[in-house]
């Protein structure tokens, strides 16, 4: 019997074909899925990482309530071009503490992964108000309501208690100076800056606002991207490590 011949096995015979296929994912899925089994964790254990502060973790909650992971990936792959633009390739450790994570699918406008650091508050600020007056080309659209609304984090205990319940190691103390710790972050108004920064370290404290005093939803999203991508030091690892 030649080769075709038994392949029209197959052809001829629906059954035949669909016990084949059921086989086949089978032993695909059995080969990923079984080593899974014996790791203690898929992510790789990287020093630096934190939770992140109720400021940021507000910041955060904006971000994805405003729809900005439709435009803006976190998530710079190993590609030598994508590299050579936005930074180190994202680690999967960047993410553990994301409910949900925003790697993104597609970008219209840059990757965010590593634009922590990268503009002052005052260009953060400028982008939201109008885009265009710092990137000509930009096709955002203006977020200047942002700074109008006071931020409200009368709540943001209860968010990290559901995180903790995620798996985020946010600690009693934590939660019971969320309120207060917003407040040491954006106005350096209260004298637990040691407290805060102790509890979050490399944590940015300063006042976000260019009116002192408030603490509005801008300011809580300038800081949430303030902080990406600044937790890990990039030279304990190799650039050129799994580029293509």
């Amino acid at each position: 019997m030649s080769l075709w011949q038994k392949h029209a096995i197959f052809e001829k015979n629906s059954l035949i074909l669909l016990i084949g296929i059921v086989v086949v994912v089978a032993v695909g899925g059995l080969v990923e899925a079984v080593p899974l089994f014996y790791l203690k964790s898929t992510i790789e254990k990287v020093e630096g990482m934190r939770p992140k502060t109720p400021l940021e973790l507000a910041g955060f909650n904006i971000y994805v309530r405003e729809g900005c992971y439709n435009c803006h990936s976190q998530q710079i792959r190993t590609l030598r071009d994508e590299v050579e633009r936005y930074g180190h390739y994202s680690l999967a450790a960047e993410s553990m503490y994301d409910h949900p994570f925003q790697w993104g699918s597609k970008r219209t406008g840059p990757d965010l992964a590593r634009v922590g650091g990268k503009y002052s508050d005052l260009w953060h600020r400028d982008h939201l108000r109008d885009p265009k007056s710092v990137v000509p080309g930009s096709v955002m659209p203006p977020y200047g309501f942002l700074e109008q609304r006071e931020l409200d984090f009368s709540r943001i205990a209860d968010d990290m208690r559901v995180l903790r319940v995620a798996g985020v190691p946010y600690t009693d103390e934590m939660i019971q100076r969320a309120v207060g710790d917003v407040t040491i972050q954006a106005t350096l108004d209260d004298p637990d800056i040691d407290g805060f920064l102790a509890r979050y370290p490399k944590a940015i404290a300063r006042n976000f606002s260019d009116r002192p005093g408030r603490i509005t939803e801008a300011d809580a999203l300038i800081a949430y991207l303030q902080h990406l991508g600044t937790h890990v030091d990039f030279k304990l690892y190799d650039n050129k490590a799994n580029i293509r």
